[in-house]
């Protein structure tokens, strides 16, 4: 009686089952060896495919930035300003369905040209709106770090606001200021951007 083979692995089968643990463990606890267990292979069978825990953060940003796409609606009819609005709204979304997710977004270099699509499309839009290059590329990129950093602190853990308030009680701005910073996290995205966009418009002449 021969056993059933199994199937080998890819690299987008590992990265998935990184971002489903991911939600249960947060970064801290993914680990090449948590995922083979995840898998029921054993770890180096990963290591064929990633060399190290950096590799496999590569892929997993690489595969969220797959997912995002798919689910996008842009449209070649947008102003910058939608585009802009479209999509770093739809990457906060994508980096909020993971635990940690900013965290494994930022400084992770793509292991594909998926992106390069999207920003070709992008930079032409822009171009044709009245942008030149580089503004188009500063437009877009700080649009995109807005949102990053965003996340990122929006993910990270949120003190109590009754504690911090007495804790700064010498302190009264600073107290009275924890409800601003730590909460209604969608209002405040909005306000923010939205200033972000004012500053792109004021600052290069394009309307």
């Amino acid at each position: 009686m021969t056993k059933e083979r199994r199937a080998p692995l890819d690299r987008r089968q590992v990265a998935a089952a990184g971002l489903n643990l991911l939600n249960e463990a947060g970064l801290h606890g993914l680990t090449l060896r948590a995922i083979a267990k995840e898998l029921d292979v054993k770890a180096p069978a990963l290591y064929w495919h990633f060399k190290d825990k950096q590799a496999l953060l590569d892929e997993m940003a690489t595969e969220m930035y797959r997912r995002m796409i798919a689910d996008s609606d842009l449209d070649p009819a947008d102003t910058w300003r939608e585009r802009l609005l479209k999509s770093n709204r739809g990457l906060r979304a994508a980096l909020l369905r993971y635990r940690d997710g900013a965290k494994v977004f930022s400084g992770s270099s793509f292991t594909g040209n998926e992106y390069a699509e999207q920003m070709e499309d992008n930079l032409r839009l822009f171009t044709s709106a009245g942008f030149t290059l580089p503004q188009a590329v500063r437009a877009t990129t700080t649009t995109y770090t807005y949102t990053l950093g965003f996340v990122t602190e929006e993910q990270a853990a949120v003190p109590p606001i009754e504690a911090r308030a007495e804790r700064l009680a010498d302190f009264p701005l600073t107290a009275a200021a924890g409800p601003e910073i730590f909460a209604d996290f969608d209002a405040h995205y909005e306000e923010g951007l939205t200033m972000v966009l004012a500053g792109i418009e004021a600052t290069y002449g394009v309307r």
